[in-house]
């Protein structure tokens, strides 16, 4: 098996597993690219990215370029003349990188192509209910995430998993995958499949996009299975939020644990039940959603039982 130089691009937790797996292969890992350092926090201290602090940790050269199409930066990556790129949760490559080896570069997505296009595969992967999810390789082309698929590998859902487990579970499997990919286009025997051949055959795109605030607040006029899917597809981050709201007043709920009861009830959607000690649920359009861990806003997340300790009229606010 040919030993393939790879300069390895990706940002967080998720590509770290996959770097770590390519340094513990056969390959040889020349450089690692990653976002520049950014203020974060109160205190606004520069954070380094999950990928720099273990490429650091490793004493691998690591380029921080703020365009990618800067001429001293692809200059630098030039010299290191990769064979190949691999790329794991980063951003966008213009194609005069994507092209710049000679093998080309692939990409590691969670998804099984071409359901789940986007910045946002495993959040919607369970928002949407489903009971399996993956990870693709492809090789990158001009349209993001339509690339050539190398390998794809299952991963079944949970009917509790949350996007948190799905997210390491991906991760690791994720991490195999992407040392098989190498090995395969390393002995030259990397076969491919163009996904409109898989969309000929029925697997139409799904598309993951980036999610944001009001896609993450809960609409209580929809059934409990909707409900208990985005609470779980959104735990533990960005979290799924409602408003509490008392006459005038109202606060933010954000909501990372519940569980579902569908039931016929009299209750009018939005209204709060409680019994102020153990539980507290909500009116829903075909049931009830219990809400087991919990955080308001300016507040440590907590489990319900902690909540009602310093929150006794909870059954005085409606949820909107």
């Amino acid at each position: 098996m040919k030993r393939l130089r790879i300069v390895f691009m990706g940002t967080p937790e998720f590509a770290v597993a996959s770097l770590n797996a390519l340094l513990n292969s056969q390959h040889e890992v020349v450089a690692v690219v990653t976002v520049p350092d950014k203020p974060a926090g109160r205190g606004q201290k520069l954070h380094q990215s999950d990928v720099k602090q273990f490429a650091v940790s490793k004493g691998l050269p690591v380029l921080q370029p703020e365009k990618l199409r800067d001429e001293a930066f692809l200059e630098e990556l030039r010299g290191y003349a990769a064979d190949l790129f691999v790329v794991v949760a980063f951003r966008m490559l213009p194609e005069v990188v994507w092209q710049m080896p000679p093998i080309g570069t692939f990409n590691l997505h969670g998804s099984l192509l071409p359901r789940y296009r986007g910045a946002a595969p495993i959040n919607w992967a369970i928002i949407n209910g489903d009971s399996k999810s993956g990870v693709t390789t492809f090789f990158l082309k001009h349209e993001i995430d339509t690339g050539n698929i190398l390998f794809q590998e299952e991963v079944e859902i949970g009917s509790e998993d949350n996007a948190g487990v799905l997210h390491d579970n991906l991760m690791e499997v994720g991490a195999k995958l992407v040392v098989k990919t190498a090995n395969a286009i390393a002995n030259g025997d990397a076969k491919f499949i163009d996904q409109e051949e898989l969309i000929k055959r029925g697997n139409e795109p799904v598309h993951a996009p980036k999610i944001f605030k009001e896609d993450c607040r809960i609409v209580w006029s929809n059934g409990v299975d909707a409900i208990h899917n985005r609470i779980r597809g959104l735990s533990p981050y960005p979290a799924a939020w409602f408003e509490m709201v008392k006459e005038e007043h109202s606060v933010n709920v954000k909501v990372y644990k519940s569980q579902k009861e569908k039931i016929l009830h009299s209750h009018s959607i939005g209204t709060i039940v409680s019994d102020g000690k153990n539980f507290v649920k909500v009116a829903c359009a075909d049931g009830y959603i219990s809400i087991a861990e919990l955080q308001l806003a300016g507040k440590k997340r907590m489990p319900v039982k902690d909540f009602l300790l310093g929150f006794k009229d909870i059954t005085n606010y409606t949820a909107q």
